[in-house]
């Protein structure tokens, strides 16, 4: 029934959306004598906000078209190298670009697709070949091609490792780090070949004991069956996932979204000001973060409420109990692959120490192999995105991953 108020709200909203969208370019037209007064541009930024706000957004594309490699603008084609029921291996190759070190990143499952990474991706590529993983929209997978849970999610990540070969470094942003971490942990308890040579965690939830955030907390004050019962709907028609149980998208950022409500209006305040004075760069800038922030995915239920009891109430990987398919999952295993934890000062989801966590359960780890990086004044989507990320975090991953390249 939630997801079908959300459909009937959004179609409710269709008509003032529909007029919304040509009142701006009414007003902004310059044939239009009332564009040029401040009425005009008031009534126009105002038609604007309302479109932009009121849209729904699909999948974003990374279009990421080119780069620099030293000192020189190279081509970069966005390949599929492999394909699964919920996900794909996205490849962004740059001809003629062999040596450089062979980067996986990990995008998260967690409402955002993978695009929201445009800008991690970017950082890398220059200096990487660089892999991602693309997850699918829940909502458009049917029902018969079967479930997704976090085990699945490992054994992508492990069959595509094996794909990738033999010293393929892993990023994990977010969400997956828990996930990468326990495939990386078989990995090296299997002693395999494609052990990768170095791990990034950044941001992620190893450990939500330490610092607990908003997020967290609500995790752990709830028993499964509240979040069953009051997250977890059915896709509905027409969608090709019609009635796959799923965590919606729109839930995840409305969630996301009250945690700092204050700061969305300011944005939008700030948006509605410089589209009235036609400082359309800063609006394009605002508008352009939100219509990516905006773009979400439902996850499937079992995954959902797995992670949720797994990663957030009984803390399974830091507690050394947990075992995926029968297979216990052992931080002790790493000790070939070099750990890399970065962490953001003011992170409002994942608290400080919950990443660096990761290299406290690596007892086996040779002390030389676990580094560490606190990124100052930096929020959470500050970590992989944005001026700190390019200038001050990006160079510390690429050093790390060169050093055991």
């Amino acid at each position: 029934m939630l997801y079908q108020l959300y459909e009937m709200q959004h179609v409710a909203v269709a008509p003032m959306r529909f007029w919304a969208d040509h009142g701006q370019h009414f007003f902004r037209n310059p044939y239009n004598p009332l564009s040029y007064t401040t009425a005009g541009r008031v009534i126009a930024a105002a038609c604007d906000v309302v479109e932009h706000t009121t849209r729904r957004y699909g999948k974003p594309k990374f279009e990421i078209r080119e780069t620099r490699v030293n000192g020189r603008t190279v081509p970069v084609e966005e390949r599929n190298l492999a394909r699964k029921t919920f996900g794909q291996l996205k490849h962004f190759k740059k001809p003629g670009r062999t040596k450089q070190p062979r980067l996986l990143i990990v995008a998260p499952m967690s409402g955002h697709f993978s695009t929201l990474l445009r800008g991690t991706v970017a950082a890398m590529v220059p200096d990487h070949d660089v892999y991602i993983t693309d997850w699918r929209d829940a909502r458009d997978v049917p029902l018969a091609d079967g479930a997704f849970d976090l085990d699945d999610y490992i054994d992508y990540l492990i069959d595509w490792l094996v794909l990738l070969g033999p010293e393929t470094h892993v990023m994990a942003v977010c969400q997956p780090v828990v996930p990468a971490m326990a495939a990386v942990s078989l990995l090296n308890a299997a002693k395999h070949p494609c052990t990768p040579p170095s791990m990034t965690l950044m941001g992620g939830p190893i450990d939500t004991r330490i610092n607990p955030t908003l997020v967290n907390q609500l995790a752990q004050t709830r028993r499964l069956g509240w979040f069953e019962r009051n997250v977890i709907t059915h896709v509905p028609p027409p969608n090709l996932g019609f009635m796959r149980r799923v965590y919606p998208g729109f839930l995840q950022l409305a969630g996301f979204m009250s945690m700092n409500l204050g700061d969305h209006m300011i944005k939008h305040q700030e948006m509605f000001r410089h589209l009235i004075r036609g400082d359309g760069e800063s609006a394009v800038a605002t508008q352009d973060f939100y219509e990516e922030y905006r773009s979400v995915m439902d996850l499937t239920a079992e995954f959902y409420l797995q992670t949720v009891k797994t990663v957030f109430q009984d803390h399974a990987l830091p507690e050394g109990t947990w075992e995926s398919r029968g297979r216990p999952i052992e931080p002790g295993a790493i000790k070939k692959t070099a750990v890399l934890a970065i962490e953001g000062e003011r992170d409002d989801i994942s608290g400080i120490g919950q990443t660096k966590a990761a290299l406290d359960i690596t007892p086996n780890l040779a002390s030389s192999k676990k580094h560490y990086y606190l990124a100052n004044a930096v929020g959470h989507y500050g970590i992989f995105n944005g001026r700190r990320w390019r200038e001050h975090i990006a160079p510390e991953v690429t050093a790390f991953i060169k050093k055991y390249s």
